[in-house]
């Protein structure tokens, strides 16, 4: 079974982060970073990704570069703990998704991107 959400556009649901970091008193600079890390993207190739309005598992399939470090990532997200997720997609999904939820919270950026 795929999940409805691979078929999300990233594009979709960038807004989404940068308003829950906004909310919060994060910045859309902040979101990008979060992202760059993650996914090895540039600026300029985050931006092409989010015009385009790749789907989800596109934009984490052709990451350039998934940093490797997100193994680090543990915790909980809507009730799910992140490193227990068995299905490899749904994982990275999610460890990007514990990634905003620990901006939002006030997390230092040092902390956030594993350093």
């Amino acid at each position: 079974m795929t999940h409805r959400i691979y078929a999300m556009s990233f594009a979709s649901l960038y807004p989404l982060y940068v308003a829950k970091a906004e909310k919060k008193g994060r910045t859309k600079a902040e979101v990008d970073e979060i992202i760059r890390w993650f996914t090895g993207h540039s600026q300029e190739g985050l931006d092409a990704e989010i015009a385009a309005g790749t789907n989800l598992q596109d934009f984490l399939g052709r990451a350039p570069n998934l940093n490797p470090a997100r193994s680090l990532i543990t915790g909980v997200v809507c009730g799910v703990r992140v490193e227990q997720v068995e299905e490899p997609l749904m994982r990275e999904i999610r460890y990007l998704d514990k990634l905003i939820d620990e901006l939002a919270k006030g997390k230092a950026m040092e902390k956030i991107l594993r350093g």
